[in-house]
């Protein structure tokens, strides 16, 4: 498992962005895959996740503003982040898990301006 996330930049708030992490690896259809964020002087969270069977959650304060999804065809895990706030501010790591084992990418950062 190799990740490697895109799509971060600068928006204003209400404003979208899309992410995406392609994982270089074999296999992709039998991993869980997420999205985990961490702001300044704060702890990594959890954002989203979808499984290998496609079902998804979701962190409170991103629900019914936030959608994962995945193209196994791609190898890639989309993040649809809309309605941004400045509290969305973080750097965002895409992450697998497969067999029980954690991958990590190396993040890609996403500042909302209010």
């Amino acid at each position: 498992v190799q990740l490697q996330a895109s799509g971060g930049g600068l928006v204003q708030s209400g404003g979208s962005l899309r992410l995406s992490c392609v994982d270089s690896g074999r296999q992709f259809s039998e991993n869980g895959m997420g999205w985990y964020r961490q702001a300044p002087g704060k702890e990594r969270e959890l954002v989203a996740i979808i499984t290998s069977g496609g079902s998804t959650n979701y962190a409170g304060s991103v629900k019914d503003r936030f959608t994962i999804s995945r193209d196994n065809a791609k190898n890639t895990v989309y993040l649809q982040m809309n309605s941004l706030k400045p509290e969305d501010t973080a750097v965002y790591y895409c992450y697998a898990v497969r067999l029980g084992l954690s991958y990590w990418g190396p993040g890609t950062l996403v500042t909302v301006s209010s």
